[in-house]
Parts: structure tokens; sequence; C-alpha cells
């Protein structure tokens, strides 16, 4: 297993509990952090006992409150360029697991911090969480994602808006929006990620992988593309022992017992 200084990774009952943890500096993104979650990323999607992942921040201020701008402030152009590819990288795995993965927004959530939530299959937040991509104030773009991913969850406009204007919205318009798909007060958050998860994880596992594949990569594609990406995945499914298991478990009227096979 990896060794961890910005992150703690915790496993329990097949769920990875990435959490960044940086509390003083309200888990803001440093280039060392952002090496911990790409390694983190290929922790769990190596890990036989690792079925999917939550993502959090440590304390009850922040999910991620951005980059670390001390550290950002002296960046010339070629290492911007490299710093932003090493974080889209890190957050690139996260997204193209084949093991779900959840953001839990505990609060903040601004720049590499959105970002990062927004490379996660799901996003559930508290009531305080603030979402934004405040980096034009800063006199630049987001750089991890997020002039991709934003526009194509909450559509072109809205994410257009919230990058402009640099300004944050509440947990309830990131609802409304469908930037996060449920809101739960803080205490709960946690416990509501992993019953979720854990509702993901009673399906079959290669279904649920495939599925995540084929809606991401589609996303990417054009239509047609899309759509023969989505047949050929269907007819690898239909090959898996998992495939006769839930079947028959359906024809025979009780709970399927999956392999992942």
């Amino acid at each position: 297993m990896a060794e961890f200084s910005s992150l703690l990774f915790e496993v329990q009952d097949g769920i990875a509990t990435v959490t960044v943890n940086r509390p003083t500096k309200l888990n803001a993104l440093n280039h060392a952090t952002i090496l911990e979650i790409a390694a983190a990323a290929a922790e769990i999607a190596s890990r036989g006992d690792v079925r999917g992942a939550i993502v959090t921040g440590a304390g009850e201020k922040a999910f991620v409150a951005g980059a670390d701008i001390s550290e950002l402030a002296g960046t010339g152009a070629l290492e911007a360029i490299e710093t932003s590819r090493v974080g889209q990288a890190a957050f690139r795995a996260l997204e193209l697991s084949r093991k779900p993965v959840i953001a839990a927004v505990n609060g903040f959530a601004l720049g590499g911090g959105c970002e990062l939530a927004l490379a996660c299959h799901i996003r559930i937040a508290s009531p305080n969480a603030q979402f934004g991509l405040p980096e034009v104030k800063l006199g630049l773009i987001p750089g991890y994602g997020g002039t991709v991913r934003l526009p194509r969850i909450v559509g072109k406009g809205r994410a257009l808006e919230l990058m402009l204007s640099a300004g944050f919205i509440g947990a309830d318009e990131a609802y409304r929006i469908g930037l996060v798909n449920r809101v739960f007060p803080q205490a709960e958050l946690m416990d509501a990620a992993r019953t979720m998860l854990g509702t993901i994880l009673a399906n079959g596992p290669v279904a649920v992988g495939l599925a995540i594949e084929s809606a991401t990569r589609g996303l990417e594609m054009d239509v047609d593309d899309a759509l023969a990406l989505e047949s050929n995945l269907f007819g690898l499914t239909a090959g898996t022992t998992d495939m006769r298991e839930g079947t028959a478990a359906f024809l025979e009227k009780r709970k399927a017992s999956f392999t992942g096979k």
C-alpha cells in the first residue's frame, strides 16, 4: 500500500475512504497532494479488497478549498502546463475508474476542489457546501478539467456563468442545477455516502464498472460511436458468470450472489 502524508486512506467493507487531510490549509491542493491523489486512484484500481471509494475532506469547513495559492503564485508558463497536466491525469484516473467513486462534499469545493468533485462519478453534499471555479479572479482558468467537465454536467450556459463570474453556489443550488445528486445533513453525510455506495456495490461489479465506462466514454464520442461502444460492452456483460447468476436469481426470485466474473 502507498504511504500518504496529505491523505488518509482507509478501507472497510470493500469501501475505500480517501480524505484530503490538510485542515489548516482548508485541504488545499499542493503538488504533493495531487501526486497522492494519483497514488490513491491507483490503489483503488489495483486492490482486490476495494470495490468502491468515497472522497472527502478533513473537518467540517472544507472538502478542498482550491489549489495552494502560495505554491501557484511563483509558477511560470511551462511549469503551469505541467502542473495542470499532472492534476488532470490524477483526476482522470478517478473518472475512468471502473469502481464507483462518490464525492462527499462537506464544505468548500472551490477551484481544484470543485474539479476533484467533478471527476467523481456521483456527488453528494452537506448544506454548508459551496461550489465554485473562481480562477479568473487570479487571472487564470481552471486547469484540472473544470472547463471540460462542468459544462457536461450542468450545461454550457450555467458552467460559463459560474466560471466567468467567479461566484460560488450553495448546496441547494448545486442540487437544483444537477451538480450534486443529493444533499444530506453534515452529520449524516458520510453514512449517506456509504449507504449509497453499498446499494451500488450490491449489483454486479463487472456490470457496474462497464456502465461507468460506457457513460463516461460515451459522452466523449458522437452518438453512433457511443452506441457501438454500448452494444460491445453489453455483449461483454452477457458473457459473464455474473449475468448468468443475475438472470437466474431474478427468475428464481432470490438474491443474486455476484462474484465479479
